[in-house]
């Protein structure tokens, strides 16, 4: 059986991380530009491959002045790595149905790491078009210095300002090609 090819509806998708600001709050970004396949077998996604990437200087946090400190050397180096990309190496399924655990690699500032993701399949519905549309909900997190995204600031009052955990959310919806 060959398999069907799914490609991100980015109209219809966010990726965001999480960052804790001051140890006191938290700071949300996303990405603009996006791209995304999903190759499976139908109707279960048991054998997906799943291939993501992300442009680095979309990103956007709501504040130019850290957008642009973001692009920069000090994290991303967007001119330099203008794409952040995942590539899944295996998938399982989880203990509750349609829960799978992703595992890939993704790779920041040509760095590659395996991370494994939680994806929740929503399902698959017929738009009004008669287009074909599967629904993901993806998380999970990731320690930004493994990737060299090492830039911290003390705080006076002990602790650092910006948390070395990122934490990954994704509402991501896939259009299969005909």
């Amino acid at each position: 059986m060959s398999k069907t090819k799914w490609t991100i509806d980015p109209v219809h998708s966010e990726i965001q991380f999480k960052v804790k600001h001051l140890m006191i709050t938290t700071v949300t970004g996303h990405f603009k530009e996006v791209s995304a396949t999903v190759e499976s077998e139908e109707p279960d996604f048991s054998d997906a491959d799943v291939y993501f990437e992300a442009k680095t200087a979309s990103l956007s946090t709501n504040d130019e002045k850290r957008d642009d400190h973001l692009r920069s050397g000090d994290f991303f180096d967007a001119e330099k790595y203008p794409a952040l990309k995942f590539e899944s190496t295996s998938l399982k399924k989880g203990d509750d149905a349609g829960v799978y655990n992703v595992t890939g690699d993704l790779t920041i500032k040509d760095v590659t790491k395996p991370v494994t993701l939680v994806a929740e399949f929503g399902g698959i519905q017929k738009d009004p078009w008669g287009n074909h549309k599967a629904g993901f909900s993806v998380h999970g997190k990731i320690n930004r210095k493994d990737w060299g995204l090492n830039w911290n600031a003390a705080l006076e009052s002990g602790g650092v300002l910006v948390s070395d955990e990122v934490r990954i959310f994704c509402e991501l919806q896939f259009s299969r090609e005909v």
